[in-house]
């Protein structure tokens, strides 16, 4: 190795080279450098190299791992569309199955219906001509006593039980006396019953619902209650023209003066006319009565129309409850009617005892609705059905 210089004379050939050589470059670098820096170069650019290398085969192999994951991918995509396919049609088949075999249980169970009516038919067609008939009689009276409950009339019971005894007349058997004699006595019994006339009934209640807005309160008595619009003055003042013109009328000359005493008797008649008049004026507007239940004097103007609706609510239920044959309910609503008529109305009012009335009319009545049974006919039936 040569001699390196001093630094006393390295620095002016530094200065010097630097001044007159030009800028250095990479390749003169490795070119001027020493060896151990182009041999790192080198060293590094193929570590570089063989790092891009890898980097790329490795990146293949990436590439190569996505497709075959997404084409595994795809495959159980394909077969989970085929298995939810074939869940599809096996779920198809199994509803169609389920169908079918409900299908067969009802066809099955119409085929045993079938078999059943056939020899019910049969058992029918083997019985005489006489248990038919007890059959057709019973299922004829019970027919009617159903529609006899519905309307609440006798005659569907009544015209079953002539249809019966005529039917017994024409068949002339022995063993049915006994039947023919229970259809007289129900007959007589239905015949001899009164049933009360519904449509009456409720035309009666829809004038108490009318009547309800004209009856008084008892804190609003009627305007008949009152005095007349003659006054007693107007009629003391006729007495006293009367007694100022008699005295002439009796001397028989017109135009005669009356004296002191017919001028008294006028003042005291028109007196007793003012006092008479203030007095009935008093009166009237001055009412003492007695009052049992002091609540229907404690009801506000504003209150007296919902007394009256709930009045005409209860008259409805009444003859809601009439129509639908609940007879004991359209009594209870009547009866509370009854009870708050004479609480909070005026007793003495023609419209007020007319409305009750009514009211106990429509209770009385209501109680003859039910309709009774053929008990003894339909025993005897059963007794000749029992005893073939």
């Amino acid at each position: 190795m040569s001699e390196l210089p001093s630094p006393i004379s390295a620095v002016p050939l530094a200065h010097e080279a630097s001044a007159q050589a030009p800028e250095a470059t990479p390749d003169a670098f490795l070119q001027q450098g020493p060896g151990w820096v182009r041999l790192a170069v080198i060293v590094l650019s193929l570590a570089a190299g063989g790092a891009g290398w890898l980097a790329w085969q490795t990146h293949k192999r990436v590439q190569g791992l996505e497709q075959e994951l997404v084409r595994r991918q795809q495959d159980s995509q394909g077969q989970a569309t085929e298995a939810r396919v074939a869940a599809r049609q096996a779920q198809e088949l199994a509803r169609e199955a389920a169908a079918r075999v409900t299908l067969l249980d009802t066809r099955l169970s119409e085929v045993a219906l079938q078999r059943s009516q056939v020899e019910d038919l049969i058992k029918t067609l083997n019985v005489s001509r006489d248990e038919n008939l007890v059959y057709d009689l019973e299922a004829g009276l019970r027919v009617a006593s159903q529609q006899a409950a519905l309307t609440g009339s006798a005659e569907p019971l009544i015209t079953a039980l002539q249809s019966a005894d005529e039917r017994l007349t024409r068949a002339k058997e022995p063993r049915l006396d006994n039947v023919r004699r229970a259809v007289a006595k129900d007959l007589d019994r239905v015949r001899a019953t009164r049933v009360a006339d519904i449509n009456a009934l409720t035309i009666r209640l829809d004038e108490a619902v009318r009547l309800v807005d004209e009856i008084p309160l008892i804190n609003q008595p009627e305007a008949a209650g009152k005095l007349p619009p003659t006054t007693p003055s107007q009629a003391s003042k006729g007495k006293a023209s009367r007694s100022a013109s008699g005295p002439g009328n009796g001397n028989g000359i017109s135009g005669v003066e009356p004296s002191d005493d017919s001028w008294r008797n006028t003042v005291l008649s028109w007196t007793r006319g003012a006092a008479e008049s203030v007095w009935s004026e008093t009166r009237s507007l001055v009412r003492v009565t007695r009052i049992a239940q002091p609540e229907g004097m404690l009801i506000a103007p504003d209150q007296a129309f919902f007394l009256r609706e709930n009045v005409k609510l209860r008259l409805l239920n009444a003859r809601l409850a009439l129509l639908s044959r609940q007879t004991t309910q359209a009594a209870a609503d009547l009866r509370l009617v009854e009870r708050t008529l004479p609480r909070y109305f005026e007793a003495q009012s023609r419209k007020t005892q007319l409305l009750q009335s009514m009211v106990s009319d429509v209770i009385a009545q209501s109680q003859q609705t039910a309709v009774p049974r053929p008990d003894d006919t339909l025993a005897a039936l059963a007794a000749v059905a029992g005893g073939r």
